[in-house]
């Protein structure tokens, strides 16, 4: 079967990141695979094996998810968005999916809502009306108005065959983020965690005993790096590895190596082998967005999280909150990072670790495909 997926990832590269592990495994069970991607080009994801089409990219302004930025830096325009929509409705025409998917849409995503539409509303109209799937994360943003939420429900009573829940409810219930009434409880389908396998540690041990400290693939998280190199000073037995995202990761590695002066740190943009450096290191520091709560859990690391709050932002927190029960994991808020509170958590953890890896509950995308199907065949 044809299976589309489409996403935009606005601020780091974590929607896009579980799109792609998705449309992997729709990939390995023999599926064509077009995934539609809407935000600045990630070329360190692995989108082997299917098609990649871009629409002309959007990054948000900061956490600001009403304004959002061409790939210059200026304000999308109204002809900007339209050429979006033109571009993904005949996306939609000529590749005729049989399977739709719609990352984070109708859940989030709103300043978007015309480009997603037009895409319901064209896949409708094919010969052959796909299956059409929601696929979104444990936690989501919880709505601002009730509003929001009836307009998502409305959406999906609209357009959808079934939402697509990459947790596993009696682990993390939808309800703890969004409210579920009794019409979206029905469409809902609990996939479990969504995640790669854990890769081998790496062949040339790098990351080995080292700190490693990381804050997505996007152009956030300075303060964290910071903080971390204040760390290190007061662990010089420790080497600290700093992976910097974004398309302006030259000129902040440059900033934050005049501040590494005199430091055991290396500082580096972000790495397609992060995942094979986990398992060898001593700590990782990071944010606590949903592949990397998934990457710690899988490799048993001791972790440091600092949450993502600013703009209001409360996904990670309460993702944090769910993990803070664990062994040698530490969440530490962002009103209280410092160079000094950061060495002492990871000093605490590494005391603590390391923690047993979790081999079970990760085959989300797997799941996400046998679901697929099954509402395929009861489609014919």
């Amino acid at each position: 079967m044809k299976v589309m997926i489409i996403v935009t990832h606005l601020l780091g590269t974590g929607h896009l990141s579980r799109a792609l592990t998705l449309g992997r495994a729709f990939r390995d069970d023999g599926h064509e695979v077009m995934v539609v991607t809407g935000g600045m080009p990630a070329p360190q994801l692995d989108s082997s094996g299917m098609t990649l089409f871009g629409l002309p990219p959007l990054r948000s302004d900061g956490t600001n998810f009403t304004r959002l930025l061409t790939e210059t830096g200026k304000e999308a325009d109204t002809a900007y968005h339209e050429a979006r929509v033109t571009a993904l409705v005949q996306a939609v025409k000529t590749f005729q999916p049989h399977v739709l998917i719609t990352e984070l849409y109708p859940f989030g995503r709103r300043s978007l809502a015309a480009e997603f539409d037009a895409a319901l509303s064209t896949a409708t109209k094919l010969p052959v009306r796909p299956v059409i799937l929601g696929s979104i994360r444990d936690i989501l943003a919880p709505p601002s108005k009730p509003a929001k939420a009836e307009r998502a429900d409305d959406l999906v009573n609209q357009y959808y065959d079934g939402v697509l829940v990459h947790s596993t409810e009696s682990v993390t219930p939808l309800s703890v983020s969004w409210p579920v009434s009794d019409q979206l409880a029905g469409r809902l389908h609990y996939t479990g965690f969504v995640a790669p396998e854990l890769p081998q540690p790496h062949p040339d041990l790098v990351g080995e005993g080292e700190i490693l400290v990381s804050a997505g693939g996007g152009s956030v998280g300075q303060p964290i790096f910071r903080a971390a190199i204040e760390a290190a000073r007061q662990m010089p037995n420790r080497r600290w590895r700093l992976l910097v995202g974004g398309t302006d990761a030259k000129a902040r590695i440059a900033e934050l190596s005049e501040q590494a002066k005199g430091t055991s740190v290396i500082l580096e943009p972000v790495r397609p082998d992060f995942r094979q450096m986990l398992p060898l290191a001593a700590a990782s520091v990071s944010m606590c967005g949903y592949n990397t709560a998934m990457d710690i859990l899988q490799s048993g690391t001791p972790a440091v999280f600092v949450p993502f709050d600013d703009g209001k932002e409360v996904e990670q927190g309460l993702r944090g909150q769910s993990l803070s029960g664990l062994s040698a994991i530490e969440v530490l808020e962002s009103q209280s990072l410092s160079g000094a509170a950061l060495a002492q958590a990871v000093e605490r953890i590494i005391a603590d670790g390391p923690r047993a890896k979790q081999d079970f509950g990760f085959d989300g995308a797997a799941q996400s495909v046998r679901i697929a199907k099954r509402l395929l065949e009861l489609r014919a």
